[in-house]
């Protein structure tokens, strides 16, 4: 019986490449780099000693090339979690699917995923132009559990934890929460600007993630109840809108994550940074080091 995948359900480009990122296969390294922003590609794809491949379609930026000896691809994945399913699922497709026969491959290769981003604090002592290493996610997105096997890679009592004290709403998708990589939170953690915490993946900016503009939003006490919020150790840290996608997907394919972002807003102080491209910049250098080390 043929385990070939359908042409419906692995759409490839006439020219070999996946359908939406463009690339083929052997034109993506082991370790890589996620990035919501497009042009931010560019920026660290300017640290690369030599570029071996590029690829651009919609908001999907690549490149591909060697910082200080090691093989590194950098990939935009545009805004929320819906686009990383499309950027996790093509990734995973051009290093673990056979393109030409479109079977399986029998040896799994093992992907790193390191997201560099923006976010917003949510406690008033984790100020603004500070950087925050993601040690779980929580999604309010919904996106893992339209997967099989999703309570298999998720901190259950977590969840029913914070459900619990946020007396969640049941028209609201289901939170999931899914912990980072142990070996690349230690590869990222060694630096005085970093500081650990629990980062809620929201799907949007504005209503789900507390914001009132002219709309009034369903829970107005959200954010004081995710606020004080305390699971053992940890509390939840900041909002941002793609890690817990990157977080379940990986851990259910096989792979490893890990996000590191820049906070660039303080939601409880009411305080925005003045000028956070050159702390987005000095994170970069922090991942690029942290990862060749």
């Amino acid at each position: 019986m043929s385990n070939r995948i359908e042409d419906s359900e692995l759409i490839i480009n006439a020219d070999g490449s996946a359908f939406h990122l463009h690339l083929k296969p052997g034109q993506v390294a082991d370790t890589i780099i996620l990035v919501g922003d497009p042009d931010r590609v560019e920026l660290i794809a300017s640290y690369f000693d030599t570029i071996e491949a590029r690829a651009q379609n919609r908001e999907f930026i690549s490149a591909t090339g060697r910082y200080r000896g090691k093989r590194l691809s950098v990939v935009s994945t545009g805004i929320g979690t819906d686009n990383i399913d499309i950027v996790l699922n093509e990734l995973d497709a051009l290093v673990n699917i056979d393109f030409q026969t479109r079977e399986i491959k029998a040896e799994h290769t093992t992907l790193n995923f390191v997201r560099i981003g923006t976010s917003g604090s949510l406690q008033k002592d984790l100020d603004v132009d500070t950087w925050l290493l993601s040690e779980k996610a929580i999604g309010f997105d919904g996106l893992l559990n339209f997967y099989a096997n999703r309570k298999s890679v998720t901190d259950n009592d977590f969840e029913t934890a914070f459900c619990k004290h946020l007396d969640w709403n049941p028209l609201l998708t289901s939170p999931y929460v899914v912990d980072a990589d142990a070996g690349l939170v230690a590869k990222l953690q060694d630096n005085p600007q970093i500081n650990k915490g629990v980062t809620i993946s929201a799907p949007g900016f504005y209503g789900p993630q507390g914001r009132v503009l002219r709309l009034n939003i369903a829970d107005p006490k959200i954010n004081d109840k995710i606020n004080t919020f305390r699971y053992s150790d940890y509390r939840v840290t900041n909002y941002e809108m793609e890690c817990s996608a990157i977080y379940g997907l990986s851990k259910l394919m096989g792979h490893n994550a890990a996000t590191v972002c820049a906070i660039i807003a303080n939601r409880l102080a009411g305080r925005y940074s003045k000028d956070y491209k050159p702390v987005v910049k000095s994170l970069i250098e922090h991942v690029l080091n942290s990862l060749t080390a």
